[in-house]
């Protein structure tokens, strides 16, 4: 199973709003997401997601795309 840190990576570094995470996009890494598109990632676990978008919110955020996902291994029944 994956889970989407993004809110608590933007927590550990002081980002507190998706206003401020779109303007942090733009000045680190000169990427621009719509507002229904922050709202998307703030509010749900991306289900695909651009190269290009992960890249931007690693680089606005100094982190790498594993902290952004924290996987934990599904366990079979019967295995």
């Amino acid at each position: 199973m994956l889970v989407w840190m993004l809110r608590q990576i933007m927590a550990e570094r002081g980002v507190w709003t998706g206003a401020a995470l779109a303007r942090l996009l733009k000045e680190k890494a000169g990427y621009e997401l719509s507002a229904p598109s922050i709202s998307a990632l703030l509010n749900g676990s991306p289900r695909q997601m651009k190269a290009e978008t992960m890249d931007a919110l690693c680089t606005a955020l100094a982190c790498t795309p594993g902290d952004l996902w924290l996987h934990t291994p599904t366990k079979v029944m019967g295995a």
